[in-house]
């Protein structure tokens, strides 16, 4: 489960929670205003001894003996209610009081501080005292139903309802803003996308955030990033190319010039129109190849290539080429190690990295290819060296970059600087690395790793 599910499920258990506490507290304060209610019966000690008197007053002198000891106590307002509700004395009592003393005639505990006797004349009379801070002690009976306290208003059994819809909205409109604002600068993102303002930046908008809305946004900065850098290695290509492209054209609109105005020597002229045409011919075969390894189009991929049998091609290649120019390539290989992929891809940028270092290593030296199986991950590892210049630290990631040429080898380079990019692209569709290091003792090293297959009777080869 993610960040957003604990974001949501906190949010809406402190919503339950508060709804739930509110509920309670209204509850308590309802219980609060009955007990204060029913605290309008005096309880006091007195109150029962009163009560007790009256009682035995009215058991055994009768009514009017009880109309006498009310009387009396008029300071102390003790009532004498008949069945129908009559005072005894003829006084205004609340229906209200009447109710509540009812009630603590059903509930009263060992001490009575409400009772109910029948009479010589028939009736049966509630007894019981208001307690003082009623608003009823010591008032004239008739001014005790103006002081009686008010009834509970008619919404109060809504009220945990209320109280639970109003916590909700609040938490609800929280969640709601908490969550719609980073969506909300998402879209404005995405729409400067998608007009072409790719600068815009959405980490430093999410601010201390920890959600998946939050790696959302880093996530699109990093796709921004990347798009930003393949319109710009797009536009740098395309000026590249151009550039490429505009010294054979001259050229050749130059050798048509001088066929036109010298035809005698219109012989070396086509010459050099066919060396020109065969070298634009070449620039865009590798451009339309280095177009579809970009695009992902390379073919079918199922061939079972033993490497041993296409290095060593590679390898007499490559000596054929090189001792043709006084240089050398040595590399005895001896794994049996299966890749599956494409076999002439392959070839190719194994071949291109080889010949680049056959043009590149000095003259009567040595190009040398090792191969290694690591048999625990399961890797092909193979290293091209030479004893050219080598190439400039800074410069190392570059030189697999399209039309890049060393600041050391550029005098040197005759191509296009395409064959490093397209072996690189070739290497990573097949789920390999290549990288370039100096070496120590002078020249550069390429290796190549390649997930593989070992078989039985491979032996690691090295010079």
């Amino acid at each position: 489960m993610g960040r957003l599910f604990w974001k949501f499920f906190f949010f809406i258990m402190v919503a339950q929670l508060t709804a739930t506490i509110g509920v309670g507290v209204m509850i308590s304060l309802e219980n609060h205003e009955r007990n204060q209610r029913i605290a309008e019966i005096d309880h006091s000690p007195s109150a029962t001894t009163m009560i007790n008197a009256a009682g035995m007053t009215l058991r055994y002198g009768g009514v009017a003996a009880l109309r006498g000891m009310i009387k009396q106590l008029q300071p102390h307002q003790l009532y004498a209610v008949d069945e129908h509700d009559h005072e005894l004395l003829g006084r205004d009592v609340s229906p209200h009081l009447i109710a509540e003393a009812r009630l603590l005639l059903e509930n009263n505990g060992r001490r009575r501080t409400v009772e109910q006797i029948a009479g010589a004349d028939g009736h049966h009379y509630l007894l019981f005292m208001p307690s003082s801070g009623s608003g009823y002690g010591g008032r004239p009976p008739q001014d005790a139903e103006h002081h009686q306290s008010p009834p509970p208003p008619m919404l109060f059994p809504m009220m945990p309802m209320l109280v639970a819809i109003v916590a909700s909205l609040i938490f609800a409109m929280l969640l709601a803003w908490y969550f719609s604002l980073p969506i909300r600068q998402l879209k404005a993102a995405f729409a400067q996308a998608a007009s072409g303002n790719l600068n815009d930046r959405l980490a430093p908008l999410m601010g201390k955030r920890r959600d998946e809305l939050t790696d959302l946004g880093r996530d699109f900065d990093a796709m921004t990033d990347k798009l930003r850098a393949l319109m710009e290695s797009q536009r740098r290509l395309l000026h590249d190319v151009s550039h490429e492209l505009r010294s054979p054209i001259a050229r050749l609109q130059a050798s048509i010039g001088l066929a036109r105005l010298q035809p005698e020597k219109t012989a070396i002229t086509i010459e050099r129109i066919e060396r020109e045409s065969i070298r634009m011919d070449k620039l865009v075969g590798e451009l339309l190849t280095l177009s579809r390894l970009e695009a992902g189009v390379t073919g079918a991929m199922e061939d079972e290539i033993r490497m041993d049998e296409l290095l060593a091609d590679i390898i007499d290649d490559a000596r054929f080429e090189a001792e043709a120019n006084s240089r050398h390539v040595e590399g005895k290989v001896a794994c049996q190690a299966v890749i599956f992929g494409g076999a002439e891809l392959l070839y190719r940028a194994i071949e291109n990295v080889v010949r680049n270092a056959v043009k590149q290593t000095a003259a009567e030296s040595t190009v040398v290819l090792n191969t290694r199986v690591d048999r625990i991950s399961g890797l092909l590892h193979i290293a091209v060296l030479d004893r050219g210049p080598g190439v400039p630290e800074e410069e190392l990631k570059l030189i697999f970059e399209p039309f890049f040429r060393s600041s050391r080898t550029r005098k040197n380079s005759n191509g296009y600087g395409l064959g490093l990019t397209i072996a690189r692209r070739i290497i990573e569709a097949h789920n390999g690395q290549i990288r370039a290091s100096n070496r120590i003792d002078g020249g550069l090293c390429v290796d190549i790793t390649l997930p593989c297959e070992p078989r039985v009777g491979d032996v690691p080869v090295g010079h």
